[in-house]
């Protein structure tokens, strides 16, 4: 599965056992380009967490690369 525009931000797939391979996005290029859009980054934040990572779509949803430990979330 593809996100529409996107397509600059795909460092690659993530393969998983006995799934097929999902694309991997670079959490930091997606709210780059977010951030311009919405002109600061709270708002690119905000939009990324409800409407791209919040969006299961099924086995092939996309994942997020995050290259810096500091960002991540504990869950």
């Amino acid at each position: 599965m593809r996100m529409d525009g996107y397509d600059d931000c795909i460092v690659g797939y993530v393969e998983r056992f006995g799934m097929g391979p999902v694309l991997c996005y670079d959490k930091e290029k997606v709210l780059a380009k977010l951030t311009k859009e919405f002109g600061n980054r709270e708002d690119a934040i905000e939009w990324y967490h409800y409407n791209q990572l919040g969006s299961y779509v099924g086995e092939g949803t996309p994942c997020f690369l995050i290259t810096d430990k500091d960002d991540v979330i504990d869950q």
